[in-house]
């Protein structure tokens, strides 16, 4: 095992920060076995915003390039929280210096570009991992642990939805998420979380029909100054057109069942709304990100006359709880934000070397990021050829 672990974070914005957050609480979840970890630097073009967020959360310096993070031998491992466009140049990069990497999805934003990175990860010398962020969430995770333990059982039928709501307003600036092709828009960001959620509980999607992209705002106000996130900030009189979707929906075919997907970045009063429904043959769980401590289970029992969903809250008993949180008692509640949390313990003890029969179940493989963008694909192609059928 190392002495120490040094770590950097390639952006300041919003998942950045949830990323930064994260490494800074790791060693701190579950027994004591990580070496230390040093937190070293933040990295983003915006010195103003690296600078902020390296003092936020006690990384010892910030950089303004990713090369400089990459030639830097104190640093062991670095998350990459960047546009889409840019994470092939940079994780390739950091991984011929050596470097672990743990990107975010979606790997890219072409399909090509991707399964270059997953060449990439095979031939490295180091740990190249995507941050499925959704598989760590207790509730998700235990709705999977029910329908594999037989308890739900098969499944039939999937329906899934994540509607957002940063771009409903025809004033929201101008920003690198409204730049790119087809399916690259609310279908890259949050239709990929839906997709490996979807496919973690299901099993492999084995064709997409009936899809649909929409871009329902057609034009973005220039901003007047650097937008981070989902920020709104003081716009031009300027515009430049959308060039990709604000709105898109398919339908899927599991090995077993079937399943409907819809996604949205215009849908107002929605801020974050994962909600999924996963109907088995014994029953039937529901999720939703804004009650993320709880899930609703149906459990058949024959009766007919009282059946229905009934509230379970997450506690010790259920995945990722017990040692992942300081106070872990029953009730005391989980958030999105410890996910990132469980996230980066589970990168750095693979990094670390140890074993994974001790660990936390491993992050998600580059080739696994590559599926995900070819299940993307598959819907945009759909979409582009007036719902067609795409056999996966």
């Amino acid at each position: 095992m190392a002495e120490s672990l040094g770590v950097a974070v390639i952006g300041a914005g919003m998942a950045g920060k949830a990323h930064a957050a994260a490494y800074r609480t790791a060693s701190a979840l579950y027994s004591p076995v990580l070496p230390p970890v040093r937190l070293v630097s933040i990295g983003d073009v915006n010195a103003e915003f690296g600078s902020l967020a390296a003092r936020r959360f006690g990384y010892e310096r910030n950089d303004t390039s990713w090369q400089a993070i990459a030639e830097a031998d104190d640093i062991d491992v670095v998350s990459v929280v960047i546009a889409n466009s840019l994470h092939r140049e940079v994780v390739e990069g950091l991984l011929a210096a050596g470097k672990h990497v743990l990107c975010e999805k979606p790997l890219s934003d072409s399909l090509a570009d991707a399964r270059a990175m997953a060449d990439a990860a095979r031939n490295a010398g180091s740990i190249a991992r995507i941050g499925f962020t959704f598989r760590r969430t207790p509730g998700i995770a235990y709705i999977r642990d029910l329908i594999r333990n037989g308890v739900l059982g098969n499944v039939l039928h999937f329906s899934g939805r994540y509607w957002t709501d940063y771009g409903f307003s025809p004033a929201a600036p101008m920003s690198w998420r409204y730049k790119g092709g087809p399916g690259s828009g609310a279908l890259a960001d949050v239709g990929s979380h839906l997709t490996y959620i979807s496919e973690f509980l299901c099993g492999d999607i084995k064709s997409v029909t009936g899809g649909q992209l929409s871009t329902v705002i057609g034009k973005r106000p220039l901003p007047l100054a650097a937008v981070m996130g989902h920020d709104h900030v003081a716009v031009s009189d300027t515009f430049e057109a959308v060039e990709n979707d604000d709105f898109a929906a398919f339908n899927a075919e599991f090995e077993n069942g079937a399943g409907s997907f819809e996604v949205s970045r215009v849908a107002a009063g929605h801020a974050n709304s994962l909600q999924f429904e996963v109907f088995c043959e014994n029953g039937a769980a529901k999720f939703d990100q804004r009650r993320p401590a709880e899930i609703q289970l149906f459990l058949n029992d024959g009766s007919g006359n009282q059946n229905g969903y009934r509230q379970v809250i997450l506690g010790p008993g259920h995945p990722y709880i017990a040692g992942g949180l300081a106070m872990d008692a029953p009730e005391v509640g989980f958030g999105q934000n410890d996910a990132f949390g469980y996230q980066a313990r589970a990168f750095l003890e693979e990094v670390a070397g140890i074993n994974e029969e001790e660990s936390l179940p491993r992050c998600a493989s580059f080739d696994e990021g590559v599926r995900n963008m070819e299940l993307l694909g598959a819907v945009t192609e759909s979409a582009l050829n007036n719902g067609k059928k795409i056999t996966l």
